[in-house]
């Protein structure tokens, strides 16, 4: 049975995932409660690599919302792709900076499965910053950490995480196609 903790942090970042892929600028401060307390939640699970990784959900939601309702010099912030240089130095250090960090936590800490815990965290901060400014290639990357974090929660016991990373899983790849179809009328928009 998930704890209020639990079903309370599913049910904020839920909403902000919902909201993500359907472009929506509510997506911040829903996901600046569910950060708040999935980091409360993952501290008790002593997965402390999530814990970090929420700090900086809180933080750069709190940007991305300002990003976002702002625009771009007034204009809506566009949907766009990263472009392939962004994308080629992104992959590398990111597993750099996941063999690392797991390092650290799994020579300092007692904390469970460091090295998939980094993962997490890493390939997140990536997904969040190509997020923020609005980057298509943001939903792969979402699927690629909810295709680690499942296990990862479920071996923690946080099922109910756990079963909602699954719909992550699902809502990464509805909104990857939904965001394709925005930049391209965007686009046609531009365009015309």
């Amino acid at each position: 049975m998930p704890s209020p903790l639990e079903l309370a942090a599913n049910v904020f970042t839920a909403l902000s995932i919902v909201l993500a892929g359907r472009n929506s600028v509510h997506t911040w401060w829903a996901g600046i409660v569910g950060c708040s307390l999935f980091g409360l939640l993952f501290a008790q699970s002593r997965l402390y690599a999530d814990v970090l990784l929420q700090l900086f959900f809180v933080g750069t939601s709190v940007l991305g919302w300002w990003r976002w309702a702002r625009g771009d010099h007034g204009a809506p912030l566009p949907i766009t792709h990263a472009g392939w240089r962004t994308l080629l130095w992104m992959v590398p250090l990111g597993l750099a900076c996941t063999a690392a960090y797991g390092a650290l936590l799994h020579h300092y800490t007692d904390a469970y499965a460091p090295f998939v815990d980094s993962a997490v965290l890493v390939f997140s901060v990536i997904a969040q910053l190509l997020m923020m400014q609005r980057r298509i290639e943001n939903w792969p990357v979402w699927l690629l950490v909810n295709t680690v974090a499942v296990p990862l929660y479920f071996s923690r016991g946080l099922t109910l995480t756990a079963v909602l990373y699954v719909g992550f899983w699902i809502n990464a790849i509805v909104s990857w196609i939904w965001w394709r179809k925005l930049a391209r009328a965007q686009a046609a928009g531009l365009k015309a």
